[in-house]
């Protein structure tokens, strides 16, 4: 019941409170506060639909007893005087501006679905920055050139590659793994790694160092095959979550453009 009340039930009730329900019957009152029948079937159906499970009698009558504890408690608040503290009064202004800003953004995406060939365009682009070659690389990323150089050198008097990034590589998600990357497009590395990873061929690693935002890199290059994006389908959920941010970010600028604005 815990995570009822701190997680589910209090979105399901904002949700509920903005939706255009008929107050018909209550289902309790509290100190003469009412606690609308339609409230808890509201957050009976949010919470079974959050859940994937069916409303049922019982699941109801937890929520009730929950939404009466809840309204014993907001009372005392009020009966203590905390509403009237600026610091609630400022936490409540942005829940409800939260409500009201998934309201309006929910109802944007409503009324401008994404369409099957903003889809099928946005996966072409993926596609083809995906390029043709994958390639499963390992590196060792340490702080100086000079510690870079120190390891090349190492490499060239036969030291193991994967011993070597075990020992000194700062990158600790490949480290202990080698330095192993695993397979990649260049499109999933910084420019300057890509770039140099590329110019190698299977079995041969960077004969200076490489400078990238974290550091200095060796790369060895194990192997290259071809690329293949993953299918559309696979991806739909994904692109369409991405082009949704992109309307949401694009209906904000146009009514942030239509705003007068004072600092």
């Amino acid at each position: 019941m815990t995570l009822l009340r701190t997680k589910l039930l209090p979105a399901a009730v904002a949700l509920a409170l903005f939706s255009p329900l008929a107050m018909a019957q209550n289902a309790a009152t509290v100190n003469g506060k009412a606690i609308p029948e339609s409230l808890v079937d509201a957050v009976a159906a949010n919470m079974a639909k959050q859940q994937g499970q069916q409303v049922t009698p019982q699941l109801k009558e937890q929520i009730k007893k929950e939404m009466i504890l809840r309204e014993v408690v907001v009372q005392q608040a009020e009966k203590m005087g905390l509403l009237k503290q600026p610091e609630i009064q400022d936490e409540l202004e942005i829940n409800r501006q939260n409500v009201l800003i998934r309201a309006v953004l929910g109802d944007y995406l409503k009324k401008h679905p994404i369409t099957d060939a903003q889809v099928k365009a946005k996966y072409d682009q993926f596609a083809k920055s995906f390029g043709s070659t994958e390639y499963e690389a390992q590196h060792i990323l340490v702080p100086t050139q000079k510690e870079a150089e120190d390891v090349i050198a190492q490499l060239k008097k036969g030291a193991k590659f994967s011993d070597l990034a075990k020992k000194y590589s700062k990158d600790t998600g490949s480290a202990a793994n080698g330095g192993k990357l695993g397979w990649s497009t260049p499109g999933n590395f910084v420019p300057a790694f890509a770039d140099a990873m590329m110019k190698l061929k299977p079995g041969q690693y960077t004969s200076a160092p490489v400078q990238t935002q974290f550091g200095w890199h060796v790369i060895k290059l194990d192997a290259t095959r071809p690329a293949k994006p993953p299918a559309l389908e696979q991806l739909r959920p994904q692109i369409v979550q991405e082009l949704q941010r992109e309307e949401v970010q694009k209906y904000q600028q146009e009514l942030l453009a239509g705003a007068k604005v004072t600092q």
